[in-house]
Order: C-alpha cells, then structure tokens, then sequence
C-alpha cells in the first residue's frame, strides 16, 4: 500500500503527553487501536473528522498532529 501525502506526528505526541496508549487514544476518538497503528504508520489518511478527534484528544492543533505535502 502506498504511503500518503498526510504525515502526522501522533507517536511523538502521545509520549509527550504522558506517554497515552495507542489504545487510550484510540478510545478518546471512537475508533480501533489498529486504527490508530495505522495512522501513525502512515498507511492512510485519516478523514477531517477524525484528525480533528486525534488532534482534540492529545490537546494539539491540527496542524501540530498533521501535515500535507503536494506529491510531486
């Protein structure tokens, strides 16, 4: 599977945030922990609603947790 053009900084962001669990975070937003693997592994992009989650549960901005880059 291709990687996308949404990276994201959520692994970094949880250990500084105490070190939260892929599954407690996972569980602040509704959705799986295999959800939130692979997100952090940058298989897929997540949709706005769920960025807005991720970001809301681990107290960043949006655009701390995730970037976009134009592919070339």
């Amino acid at each position: 599977m291709a990687a996308t053009a949404v990276t994201n900084e959520i692994r970094r962001l949880r250990f500084e945030r105490g070190e939260m669990t892929q599954q407690a975070l996972a569980d602040a937003c509704g959705v799986t922990r295999q959800t939130i693997i692979a997100l952090e592994a940058g298989r897929y992009a997540p949709s706005l609603e769920l960025a807005f989650r991720i970001a809301d549960a681990l107290g960043a901005r949006i655009e701390e947790v995730f970037q976009w880059s134009r592919k070339q």
